[in-house]
């Protein structure tokens, strides 16, 4: 299956109460999670899990510590007239099942003026439920989102009202554990007041899977690279300009277990390479659109992907020192599909 992009993405306003956000996000994906996610292999592998231990002691915890985010999944399930039970499981599915199809690409380059640039991956068939959700709960920070069918805001890429730019790419970890679900974890980012922030409620949360995030904030020179798993959490500022794909590269855990799919190393080989020829100066979007290698290119819209996963959105973000300029791009047109100024503290 291949990315339609006849329609273009989505974009959609949110306010309320968490329960509120989690139907109105339901009801946006629920034509998609019906027609096409319910039917997937991915959908039967997690879903048989959901009365697994690991993942009712999952549910009670984000109940007991994060309650609002719980209402949110409450809403979410009662939006997409889906069992709460299901729904639940499908956000702890990369902690259950190291095969979900979530994929993604991030070149990171500091400088003067950062910038986070950033292609979401996933599965084409989610393409038409997909949308960049404006959102402002009752509780909590106001932010904009990629959003897929079925799921919390927060594992994509997003920006907060505070300045905060968060990437996330899936990392297959093959040592997951007891935790909060990982797309829990970064859920409770977007409530973050600051990058320091946001680095150590990442490192000391209880930990159930495993991502990369890159993050920065207005008015701070340092964009940071974050990979986290159950055990292990390793923080680095980017010095040079640099690139991540779907796998664990930090000196310090890139030997944990984990898979490494084709497409993961050739895109991360790939953005390593061009970035060596440039010296560290390539324009981020060019890597991200790069198709160089015909069989697994970083820009991926094959219909017969290996890990079942197109670039569904393209995201580039500038930190300024009071304010990110955001630049959403919709498939390949060189024009945005959504450009905005997102002021610290302005939501």
């Amino acid at each position: 299956m291949s990315t339609n992009i006849r329609d273009p993405l989505a974009i959609i306003d949110i306010q309320g109460t968490p329960f509120e956000v989690g139907v109105a996000l339901g009801r946006q994906g629920a034509e998609t999670a019906h027609a096409h996610l319910i039917r997937t292999h991915a959908w039967a592998t997690v879903v048989a899990a959901r009365d697994a231990p690991y993942v009712t002691a999952a549910k009670t915890l984000v109940a007991e510590r994060f309650p609002h985010y719980f209402a949110e999944l409450q809403g979410l399930a009662k939006g997409l007239d889906l069992a709460f039970d299901d729904v639940f499981a499908w956000n702890c599915r990369g902690d259950i099942w190291a095969m979900s199809p979530d994929g993604c690409t991030t070149v990171q380059s500091p400088g003067v003026t950062p910038t986070i640039s950033h292609n979401e991956d996933g599965d084409p068939g989610l393409r038409a439920g997909c949308a960049i959700a404006r959102v402002r709960p009752s509780s909590g920070r106001a932010f904009a989102s990629f959003v897929y069918p079925a799921s919390l805001p927060g594992h994509t890429f997003a920006v907060s009202d505070r300045g905060l730019v968060m990437t996330v790419n899936n990392i297959r970890s093959r040592k997951v554990g007891p935790g909060l679900p990982r797309m829990i974890v970064t859920r409770g980012i977007l409530d973050c007041i600051s990058l320091e922030d946001a680095q150590g409620f990442v490192s000391k949360a209880p930990r159930g899977g495993a991502f990369h995030l890159t993050l920065g904030q207005a008015g701070k020179k340092d964009i940071v690279s974050v990979e986290f798993t159950h055990e292990n959490c390793s923080i680095l500022p980017i010095e040079q300009q640099s690139s991540h794909a779907n796998h664990l590269i930090h000196a310090g855990m890139r030997n944990e277990p984990q898979i490494v799919t084709g497409s993961s190393r050739a895109r991360q080989e790939r953005g390593d390479a061009v970035l060596r020829a440039s010296s560290g100066t390539a324009d981020p979007l060019a890597i991200l659109r790069d198709e160089t290698n015909q069989v697994l290119p970083i820009y991926r819209q094959q219909p017969d992907d290996p890990d079942n996963e197109n670039t569904l959105a393209t995201a580039h973000f500038q930190i300024r020192q009071d304010s990110v300029a955001c630049s959403i791009y919709d498939g390949s047109s060189i024009e945005p599909r959504l450009s905005f100024v997102q002021q610290v503290g302005v939501s």
